[in-house]
């Protein structure tokens, strides 16, 4: 399921192309026709991400929202436009805690991601957006035919987008909008604030909730899936299954500051990178191979990269939980 790195960047492909823009919006698989026809005409007014959920305004006050869920993304092509925010990763090498940073060539991993785009003038190319990031440059007509089983498509004169197999596809009020807003938890990409921190504190400090449950709860924290929350407990240290309620005031603070840290660097170079203080050659490699990036996630039956003991594998809320049982003991 894509993460909120990914929902956050694809929102700000959505202000790059189509805010300010007329949209026409068709539902080629029928199953959105009437949702479709409510928005069909108008200007695109905002994109936003909260957590893993994307709302799209436009003119007459109502929104599109969209929750990608285990199988949806969304398929850009045209002249499109990269956001300068997420272009600015371009070739971007060296240290994830943002020091000592240097400038080489793009990098291309091995499962063919390149979330490391170029900075410029529109480029008539397809780009599939969802837990990675695949880049076609064969377009040869615009708008492309639809491909496979397309919910929602939206045009302007330059750029297309399409929707497959999301969880959510909807048309909401405002205040339908504020009200999903308001039940998820803190995004530090929307609010880094002391008031954030201390939301988030609060409530994890008083749940006998195992933390591995609340970090992937949306009403908790916004954002977080099964990769960043292996990650963020292993870099940690802190074991999955602890309450929150025993865990000190300031490691829970310390996970939401490496959260919005980490979900950073993730909007930035459209990979979950969870490994600190690489030099030039490795971070290459963490580039190239998801294998190099991170420290538990995918890696059990494998030696621990600080310990040496072996990575465990179980199951906590119906999904896959990597952990050391050495460093997170």
């Amino acid at each position: 399921m894509p993460e909120g790195h990914s929902v956050h960047r694809i929102a700000r492909q959505f202000a790059r192309n189509f805010v300010g823009r007329r949209v026409h919006l068709s539902s080629p698989q029928g199953r959105f026709a009437a949702g479709a026809a409510l928005l069909d005409g108008h200007v695109m007014t905002d994109a936003r991400a909260v957590g893993k959920q994307m709302f799209l305004e436009f003119d007459h006050g109502l929104w599109l929202r969209v929750h990608l869920g285990m199988y949806g993304a969304w398929d850009f092509a045209g002249d499109i436009l990269m956001d300068a925010t997420i272009a600015s990763a371009n070739g971007r090498m060296g240290q994830t805690n943002q020091r000592g940073t240097e400038v080489a060539p793009a990098v291309l991993d091995s499962a063919g991601e390149n979330s490391m785009h170029s900075i410029g003038a529109p480029r008539r190319t397809r780009v599939r957006m969802a837990e990675q990031e695949k880049e076609d440059n064969q377009l040869h007509t615009f708008p492309p035919d639809p491909v496979g089983q397309v919910r929602v498509r939206l045009l302007t004169d330059a750029v297309s987008a399409d929707l497959r197999g999301p969880t959510a596809c909807e048309v909401l009020d405002p205040a339908q909008v504020q009200a999903l807003i308001d039940k998820a938890g803190p995004d530090p990409q929307l609010d880094d604030s002391t008031a954030a921190e201390d939301r988030f504190t609060a409530v994890v400090c008083r749940k006998p909730t195992p933390i591995g449950l609340l970090l992937m709860d949306q009403s908790v924290v916004s954002g977080i899936g099964n990769v960043y929350r292996a990650e963020l407990l292993f870099r940690a240290r802190v074991n999955p299954y602890a309450p929150g309620k025993t865990l000190s005031e300031d490691t829970v603070r310390g996970l939401w500051r490496d959260w919005a840290h980490l979900l950073g660097i993730g909007v930035e170079t459209g990979q979950m990178m969870t490994m600190d203080d690489l030099d030039a050659d490795a971070w290459r490699s963490a580039m190239k191979n998801r294998a190099d990036r991170h420290w538990v996630y995918k890696r059990e039956g494998v030696p621990c990269r600080v310990c040496g003991t072996h990575i465990t594998l179980a199951e906590m809320g119906a999904r896959k939980l990597y952990f050391c049982p050495h460093c997170q003991a």
